[in-house]
């Protein structure tokens, strides 16, 4: 008898422990049960603690609804203009409804590789070789819109896909090596023609205003020059002016004065010239002034006007040293 009633209570402690766990569903974060109740879809289980029915409703589907990366296998892809190139790529998926993913389609996870690798294949294919390897930011987004409307049935939201890898053929990685060669050194070469074209036009500059500034300065003491003779020729004729007023008067000391200087003026230049061996100089300079003084009795006369009597003696005097 006690042997059939520990067993009877092992079996209600066990049956107890067995109601509670069927009615009591922890879910962890980051996932989503749903619950079926004989089988059909009733309800989804968020985060935290949830109670069932006991011996009618059961978890169903346990669902991630974290991101997850899916690796797109590499294959080969013929693009528009025949070239055979290996692609791959990855696809970052989450999970929007629970219910959705479970029951809408078998075996998620393949089915969103196997349709990332058919538009990648389409995409692909529906370009130039230099467009693909140009244009990954445009494949990127083509894929990511038809492969985020297909599944979207599925409650699916594909976040992006990027291209992993591209591998054209090794003939026309060589060709593209040396179309790149050839056209950094045709850059290198005009780079270094405009640098010289550029530096001739500095130096044709740096010529045109040194040649600007020779001919400014050559203009300046030109007119500099031409303003200081200027300035000469009006004292000069300032000069002889006040001199020939002087004369008009009857001043012998002006005439003297105006005749001595032109006589030195030729003296000196006789002496400066370049073919005189010998130069005589007077030995009686009072000579000189004799003469300068019957100039201007010459002068007064041809004017008209008789010598006056004060100054005779002065006239007989300097015909005597003559």
């Amino acid at each position: 008898m006690p042997t059939i009633f520990g067993t009877f209570t092992i079996a209600v402690f066990a049956l107890a422990i067995f109601i509670v766990f069927s009615i009591v569903k922890i879910v962890p974060q980051g996932y989503e049960f749903t619950v079926e109740r004989f089988g059909r879809y009733m309800r989804t289980l968020k985060p935290g603690i949830s109670f069932l029915t006991p011996f009618v409703e059961s978890v169903g589907r346990r669902v991630n609804m974290m991101e997850r990366v899916f690796d797109v296998p590499q294959q080969d892809v013929i693009t528009k203009d025949n070239v055979n190139v290996r692609v791959d790529g990855i696809v970052f998926t989450q999970v929007m409804d629970a219910a959705q993913a479970a029951y809408r389609v078998d075996n998620l996870d393949n089915a969103i590789t196997q349709l990332a690798m058919t538009n990648l294949r389409t995409v692909v294919g529906s370009m130039e070789l230099d467009e693909v390897l140009s244009q990954r930011d445009s494949i990127n987004s083509r894929l990511l819109n038809v492969i985020d409307h297909a599944t979207s049935p599925w409650g699916i939201k594909v976040n992006r896909i990027e291209i992993k890898d591209l591998k054209p053929p090794a003939d026309i990685t060589d060709s593209m090596a040396r179309q790149m060669k050839a056209e950094r050194e045709r850059r290198a070469l005009i780079i270094e023609a405009d640098g010289e074209k550029q530096a001739a036009i500095a130096r044709a500059e740096g010529q045109k205003q040194a040649t600007v500034l020779e001919a400014e300065g050559r203009r300046e003491a030109a007119y500099r020059d031409a303003e200081a003779r200027e300035r000469s020729a009006e004292a000069e004729a300032k000069a002889t002016d006040m001199v020939s007023q002087a004369i008009a008067k009857g001043d012998v000391q002006a005439i003297n004065y105006f005749v001595a200087q032109k006589y030195v003026e030729a003296f000196g230049r006789f002496a400066e010239s370049n073919n005189t061996k010998t130069l005589i100089v007077p030995a009686d300079l009072a000579s000189i002034g004799g003469a300068i003084g019957g100039i201007a009795e010459l002068i007064r006369s041809a004017q008209g006007d008789a010598p006056t009597p004060p100054r005779t003696p002065a006239k007989k005097t300097t015909g005597s040293n003559g």
